[in-house]
């Protein structure tokens, strides 16, 4: 097993309260995670149909077999169960019995509302940071390798490729969800709106656009992608909405979570197309935006992230809320510095005035200093970006 940097956030999280339920994209190593922390208790999966009938038409009798509690997978697949769960947990008043995980946010966010108010802590496992490669001695020193494979566990621990591996995954996993919860007819269409999805991956989200482009109705656009954000595909970046005296974009910015998988999904065969790929910078967008928000997640912190752009084009692609102060981020995919690459960030900077702090540029080369105002990150040195408190 890859060292997971949430291990000891939940180990934590335990202590304090029945249950822990761990969300995110499947195949993120929900699973191996929980069972690493509770090797010792037992484990059942709700995707066992067996297990599933049980839980839904004797819950009780179905609990009572966890006496001291266990790791219950997937449990957005018996939502009924988790009203039992609530009376399980409150005659029982031991804190740290259950591990919960589920890959579908619908389900399992609107039953745990209602049910688990005040009973469980929530942590959300994206796929395997960059940080967590390094960590585990398998990171490699070339970023579009980093770009072109992504970050999901399996890529690490068989020997299969992506352009073998995703296929698989989004037959299986992305596709079997959408007509769990949306009953989608026509795949096709939704496989070309995936597909479109992400060449605007790091772009504003225009959804007459998109649906027009698709074939598809406004509002059938509206609602796969929020299928895509429920399983775990994709995020909105909304805009901050501060008055610079400028008329502001209020429209969200859309990002995969995993480049590996927006990679294929543009068609990408090999790390080697990347380097003068059109849609590049997106990537290396994509890819910073979401390695920050797994480094927030990984702490246990909620990432208050916007972006900025005004009805000039002028804009700032990060901006990270820490208290009342904002730390703008620049993102630029070239190996090298260039002043253009600041202006964004001067302009924002001179804007905001005393609410500014930490400007920060990241960009696709491996050197760091300091360019007052502004501190300079290669892309290994992610870890950096923390707001001052």
């Amino acid at each position: 097993m890859i060292p997971r940097a949430a291990y000891s956030l939940v180990r934590q999280l335990l202590a304090g309260f029945p249950i822990v339920t761990i969300t995110g994209p499947r195949q993120s190593g929900k699973t191996t995670l929980a069972r690493s922390i509770f090797a010792e208790r037992p484990y059942r999966s709700l995707e066992d149909p067996d297990l599933r009938a049980l839980a839904v038409e004797d819950p009780r009798g179905f609990l009572a077999t966890l006496p001291d509690g266990g790791v219950l997978d997937e449990v957005q697949r018996a939502p009924d169960l988790l009203s039992y769960l609530q009376s399980n947990v409150d005659e029982d008043r031991r804190m740290g019995r259950f591990l919960l995980t589920g890959s579908q946010q619908f389900g399992l966010m609107s039953g745990i509302s209602q049910s688990l108010a005040g009973r469980t802590a929530f942590v959300e496992l994206l796929p395997l940071s960059h940080s967590e490669l390094v960590c585990a001695g398998i990171s490699s020193e070339d970023l579009d390798t980093h770009l072109f494979t992504g970050g999901y566990p399996t890529l690490y621990d068989r020997l299969i490729t992506p352009q073998h591996w995703f296929p698989a995954y989004v037959a299986s996993y992305v596709e079997r969800d959408v007509r769990q919860m949306l009953n989608v007819q026509d795949l096709d269409a939704f496989q070309r709106f995936v597909r479109l999805c992400a060449g605007r991956s790091g772009q504003i989200l225009n959804l007459s656009s998109l649906a027009a482009d698709s074939g598809i109705t406004h509002n059938t656009a509206r609602a796969w992608i929020s299928v895509l954000e429920a399983s775990y595909v994709l995020f909105l970046l909304q805009p901050h909405y501060a008055n610079f005296r400028k008329r502001l974009v209020k429209a969200p910015k859309l990002y995969f979570l995993d480049t590996g998988l927006l990679c294929w999904l543009l068609g990408i065969q090999g790390k080697a197309q990347l380097v003068t790929h059109p849609l590049r910078g997106a990537i290396f967008e994509t890819w910073v935006v979401s390695e920050l928000r797994k480094a927030w997640l990984n702490r246990g912190e909620r990432p208050l992230f916007y972006y900025w752009r005004d009805s000039n084009g002028n804009e700032v692609d990060l901006l990270i809320e820490s208290a009342d102060r904002l730390m703008p981020v620049e993102i630029k995919s070239g190996q090298t510095l260039n002043k253009d690459f600041f202006t964004g960030l001067e302009r924002w900077v001179g804007l905001a005035g005393s609410m500014a702090q930490n400007p920060t540029l990241i960009y696709g080369g491996t050197g760091s200093h300091e360019r007052k105002p502004v501190q300079v990150l290669g892309w290994r040195d992610l870890i950096g970006v923390v707001p001052r408190k």
